[in-house]
């Protein structure tokens, strides 16, 4: 999960296919959501809409 923060904070746009899987990342994302930033996070969601969908499903 440190890999995954580590991504999205920095954001490296040549990183994100290398390192992040689209499946895990949305099963992840419950939990990455609350130890990112609200920056990070707000970042993420407005461009992965399925992020927030996902965020969403699981309250």
């Amino acid at each position: 999960m440190g890999l995954y923060l580590t991504v999205l904070h920095e954001d490296l746009r040549v990183d994100l296919p290398r390192y992040l899987n689209q499946n895990l990342l949305l099963r992840l994302w419950p939990v990455l959501r609350t130890l990112a930033s609200r920056t990070v996070r707000t970042v993420w969601e407005d461009v992965f809409p399925r992020l927030a969908s996902r965020a969403r499903a699981d309250v």
